[in-house]
């Protein structure tokens, strides 16, 4: 007779493995599925040629919250990992988040005032309340950097021209008048050491894991195992989709290992242009400052969604959000069911939010 738990816990990603850790820490017994044969969900790392791999892309710590910073370090140790992408177009390279580098490299201008001038004359084509993503955009950072760094990389991501995005897509889109190539602002940022993986091991020790199985396909045996489910998986897939499929993005990743010690000398190369099929090229070995003689990188493809293809970003549109509202709604009625992280809640979150999300959510119910 198979055990009682405490909690069936459904994908065994960020926010059911901290979770998880939460709810044993309180004396409670789990029981983990998860529909891939790993656990790690998108954040998922394994070696290849003595490097450590980003199977579903590139994940980089980072965060504001010292309590977030501090719980995931009781469970890895990080190293001192700084994101400096950059951004490749027509074969000329630029320096992101767009700062003083790029204002140079875009225009040769040397000081702050110049590049603020310089904008300020290209924004000014917007007059009235940007409409779509374009206007948003160039009222931002002007025609320029719009054109060359962020149309084509945008319409790739999303599959749409950028007079059909709404704008709220790119309102946070960094800007600044330092020379200063750090990606994210936050205080805290790092990949652990020894990877993704295994962070989420270490999370998940003391629960039982069954991997490769698919909870939809067999709920009603696997609910009868525990008082309470946690969901992490799509909403709208947990409902038939009994309003319709919520929307998403998908993406594609091709990877190489090559028998060079350092292929693109930085962990992250966008490509910018429309033409080049893939956003980016990922090379593995500079998240973790590797120095073998090999090295793996991953093309990055955006793809097309449909129903049974892996979501990544969720569309969250006007016509998506008021879609997830009703699932929302219906989630709402459950007695011991409850929905959390990316895929649960319709929602893109950077990882630290997960883990915030997965702790604020045990503080309510343990």
């Amino acid at each position: 007779m198979d055990k009682h738990y405490d909690y069936l816990i459904v994908g065994a990603g960020l926010f059911g493995a901290v979770f998880a850790r939460q709810a044993m820490d309180s004396g409670k017994t789990c029981l983990v599925v998860e529909r891939r044969d790993h656990i790690g969900g998108n954040v998922y790392t394994e070696e290849v040629a003595g490097v450590t791999v980003h199977r579903y892309g590139a994940h980089i710590f980072h965060t504001s919250s010292r309590e977030v910073w501090d719980y995931v370090c009781r469970y890895a140790e990080f190293n001192h990992f700084i994101n400096t992408p950059l951004a490749n177009y027509e074969g000329k390279l630029y320096n992101l988040p767009f700062n003083m580098h790029t204002f140079y490299q875009m225009w040769g201008v040397t000081t702050p005032a110049e590049a603020q001038a310089m904008i300020a004359a290209q924004r000014g084509e917007i007059t009235d309340t940007p409409k779509n993503l374009e206007e948003q955009a160039i009222s931002l950072v002007g025609r320029d950097i719009y054109e060359k760094l962020v149309r084509g990389y945008t319409e790739k991501q999303w599959g749409r021209s950028c007079t059909d995005l709404p704008p709220f897509i790119i309102k946070r889109l960094p800007v600044r008048f330092t020379f200063d190539n750090n990606y994210f602002n936050d205080p805290y940022q790092g990949i652990p050491k020894a990877g993704y993986t295994a962070l989420v091991e270490r999370l998940l020790e003391g629960a039982e894991v069954r991997l490769g199985v698919d909870y939809l396909a067999c709920r009603e045996e696997l609910n009868a195992l525990a008082d309470t489910v946690l969901y992490t998986g799509p909403i709208d897939a947990y409902y038939g989709y009994c309003y319709g499929a919520l929307e998403y993005r998908s993406l594609r990743f091709e990877s190489e290992t090559l028998d060079t010690a350092n292929y693109q000398g930085v962990a992250v190369v966008n490509y910018n242009e429309r033409e080049i099929p893939y956003t980016r090229i990922i090379e593995h070995k500079h998240f973790a400052f590797g120095k073998g003689d090999k090295t793996v990188i991953t093309r990055e493809y955006p793809a097309d969604w449909t129903v049974g293809a892996e979501p990544y970003y969720p569309v969250n549109d006007e016509k998506n959000q008021t879609l997830y509202e009703r699932y929302r709604q219906l989630a709402e009625g459950e007695k011991n069911v409850l929905f959390g992280g990316r895929l649960g809640q319709y929602r893109y979150y950077d990882m630290d939010k997960v883990v915030a999300a997965a702790l604020a959510l045990t503080k309510e119910i343990l």
